[in-house]
């Protein structure tokens, strides 16, 4: 008969080498830990041990039933960690945000996982559409977005909002909406919502469309845009997390506008389900990190229109 205690004793012999001391540490008599492991034996039908007298060698058996030991427990504590939801500090966290966020909350879900081991982290940088439908298929427990596609079986909460900053390169001099158009833009997946929200806000007599614009060049990675940008080919808008995550950014020139725009991040989850706990406490630590960075940012003279 199978029992999971067989497997239990076995690891602890091979890691001791000694049947007195496995006995002392499993609080058992010497005949009880040598009656496991022939259990053992006869449920798996194969020798474990070649014995030489006190001592023993495993035997090719043995080698790869400690192996599967190992392993099965393993798989048994995570296991019993992803059923605990109500833990701040264990079970699996199955997350997908765009390349934009995740450029500053995976490394922050990380520092939680080394100060908490019992977090295992699991991320996929992903475009909105391709994180909806993995929250819709379970491969994640939740997705950030940054926009609402609605469907049937998912809910919207809006997490914080993060400004968006309109970057030239550290040469530009220029003061007007033509100086930019001259200048050119460059674009990656979703830049030219962003650019024509903030310059609609900044530049509402002058602004027309985004098409008016010479494009300078395209990236489907925003964590590369400001390459492009640090190297005078062109201006770009992202959100300011991607500036803050980014080398290039002392190597580029943030224009401050006189009317700030920003984007709201949305949190997308099952409906009708309730998430563990520990991702109330990520989402609100890093927001709370994330208000308190952008409260101190000091103000920088205005790009006047």
């Amino acid at each position: 008969m199978f029992n999971t205690q067989y497997f239990r004793t076995f690891i602890t012999l091979v890691e001791t080498g000694s049947f007195t001391l496995t006995a002392q540490r499993l609080e058992m008599t010497q005949p009880g830990v040598s009656q496991h492991v022939r259990k053992l034996e006869e449920y798996l039908d194969k020798p474990l041990l070649n014995r030489h007298g006190r001592r023993f060698t495993l035997t090719e058996s043995g080698r790869r039933a400690y192996d599967y030991a190992l392993k099965l427990f393993a798989e048994h504590k995570y296991f019993r960690h992803s059923l605990d939801d109500e833990s701040l500090n264990s079970g699996d966290c199955r997350i997908a945000s765009p390349g934009s966020v995740g450029l500053m909350f995976y490394p922050f879900l990380l520092g939680y996982q080394q100060a908490y081991t019992g977090l295992t982290i699991s991320y996929d940088f992903a475009f909105n559409r391709d994180i909806l439908q993995g929250v819709v298929e379970g491969r994640y427990d939740l997705g950030i977005m940054t926009e609402v596609i609605k469907h049937p079986g998912l809910t919207y909460t809006s997490w914080y909002q993060e400004p968006l900053c309109l970057l030239a390169p550290a040469d530009f001099t220029g003061s007007t909406l033509s100086e930019l158009t001259a200048l050119g833009f460059i674009d990656y997946s979703g830049a030219g919502n962003y650019a024509t929200q903030l310059l609609q806000a900044n530049f509402a007599g002058e602004f027309r469309s985004m098409s008016r614009f010479p494009r300078q060049g395209f990236t489907n990675e925003v964590s590369m845009v400001l390459d492009a940008v640090a190297r005078g080919l062109g201006f770009t808008v992202v959100s300011r997390l991607v500036l803050e995550t980014s080398p290039w950014q002392r190597q580029v020139k943030e224009l401050i506008l006189t009317n700030p725009v920003y984007e709201t991040l949305q949190v997308v989850a099952p409906t009708d389900t309730e998430l563990p706990k520990r991702y109330t406490q990520l989402l609100d630590d890093f927001r709370q990190q994330r208000r308190n960075t952008l409260y101190a940012i000091s103000e920088e003279p205005s790009f006047d229109s």
